[in-house]
């Protein structure tokens, strides 16, 4: 999870076999269907997940669609998809414990698992999402 360094500032974990989206959206491409969640940062900056509007599983949905609802103390969030493809699982667990997602955003906190249109989604790696975070200070 985050850490402080030397200065004081908070880095978030990016795991490197992970892909990002700008939307703060990670998903690991290496598993058939691909797994998907909120990053880190995204969890952080909601806050403490109180309830999720998940999809349906068998649900077709394009790159930028809004498939999952994020509902915090602090806000109510879409989840904007980045890829297209099949919704093939849906994370009931995180469903009936929301606070998972923000304990443990790329392990039992994902949220959904895709059967992908397209095998090489145009996705940031680790280090520019890495490098996208530094400048959001």
């Amino acid at each position: 999870m985050s850490e402080e360094n030397s200065e004081g500032n908070v880095r978030l974990d990016v795991p490197d076999h992970l892909q990002y989206s700008p939307d703060h959206v990670w998903i690991d491409a290496s598993q058939d269907p691909a797994v998907i969640g909120v990053t880190e940062y995204a969890a952080d900056q909601l806050g403490d997940l109180v309830f999720l509007d998940l999809p349906e599983t068998g649900t077709q949905v394009e790159a930028g669609d809004e498939v999952v609802e994020l509902e915090s103390s602090k806000a109510v969030e879409p989840v904007v998809c980045p890829v297209s493809g099949t919704i093939a699982y849906v994370n009931r667990s995180a469903s009936d414990d929301p606070g998972v997602i923000n304990s443990d955003p790329y392990g039992e906190g994902w949220i959904m698992k895709m059967t992908l249109d397209d095998d090489e989604p145009d996705l940031l790696t680790a280090d520019e999402y890495s490098k996208m975070l530094r400048k959001l200070g």
